[in-house]
């Protein structure tokens, strides 16, 4: 797919623009940008993103100011170029994870496309990804040309894409193991991870059992953690002894009768010790 020629709209960009060409360089690594209206341009190019007025992806085609739009997902989000871009290559620029795309989709291309198409029901209102990108273009007061200004925002957009795609993968990837944790557990109401990995949402769909949380920490002591009572919840499902709180080290081993425990935070919901015994001591101790 190397030395292919894109074309999009000159002048001033959007996050759909941006973010569709920081898509595509990670799977052409090797291509023409132009930035215009011409419409002999338009039409000589390989790929066609956000301008044009046609959408048709088997001749990569991705406008969607067209009469009609270019449709809308099952949520009722409609497509800007960004998720037309997503809904051919997703898959590819995430090595062929449909599970990475779809939630990647799920948590930055929808919200993108929510934007620029004016689509605000259900989503964050406050500073966007979209308005920052837009904060790229040269404002009134400045003589910078606005095609470097978007390639600038381009390589901003590839890296935000790069970390989106990480953090996509990490929770999937977490959720096997925990999911695993919950399925050999010795007691359902204590899980243990052989590290950490983010649990809650696991946790919550898979054990209304499951209390308390042990694993390492980076630092290679041990943890226990309460389960929240909801996702998002302050509340726990069962709090550590109010005998604990606010304690640490020799205060804190004395009341338990260990000699490594570390501390346990005021709110009685995290916990600490040097060793993995120590940890599970507590948490039989909790169950209590």
């Amino acid at each position: 797919m190397n030395d292919k020629t894109i074309v999009t709209h000159n002048g001033n960009f959007h996050a759909d623009d941006v973010f569709s060409v920081a898509a595509l360089k990670s799977i052409i690594p090797s291509f023409k940008l132009i930035r215009t209206r011409d419409l002999e341009l338009i039409n000589k190019a390989d790929i066609v993103i956000d301008v044009g007025d046609k959408y048709d992806p088997d001749a990569d085609r991705f406008d969607h100011h067209q009469r009609g739009g270019a449709g809308e997902r099952k949520n009722g989000i409609p497509y800007s170029s960004f998720g037309l871009i997503w809904k051919k290559y997703g898959v590819a620029i995430c090595q062929g994870d449909q599970d990475v795309a779809n939630s990647v989709d799920t948590v930055l291309v929808s919200m993108i496309d929510a934007l620029d198409c004016g689509y605000v029901k259900g989503v964050y209102n406050g500073i966007s990804l979209s308005q920052t990108i837009a904060m790229f273009n040269p404002t009134w007061q400045e003589d910078s040309h606005f095609d470097r200004c978007f390639d600038e925002a381009v390589d901003f957009a590839a890296r935000i894409l790069t970390r989106f795609i990480a953090a996509a993968e990490g929770d999937i990837s977490a959720k096997e193991i925990v999911a695993k944790a919950v399925e050999n557990a010795n007691d359902p109401r204590v899980i243990e991870l052989e590290k950490y990995t983010p649990w809650k949402e696991v946790v919550h769909a898979l054990s209304e059992e499951a209390l308390f949380i042990i694993y390492p920490s980076e630092s290679g002591k041990w943890i226990i953690h309460t389960v929240p009572a909801e996702l998002g919840s302050f509340e726990d499902r069962k709090s550590l002894p109010k005998s604990w709180a606010g304690l640490s080290d020799q205060a804190l081993n004395e009341v338990i009768g260990i000699d490594d425990a570390m501390f346990c935070h005021n709110n009685l919901f995290i916990a600490g010790a040097v060793s993995l015994t120590s940890i599970k001591k507590m948490a039989s101790i909790a169950l209590q």
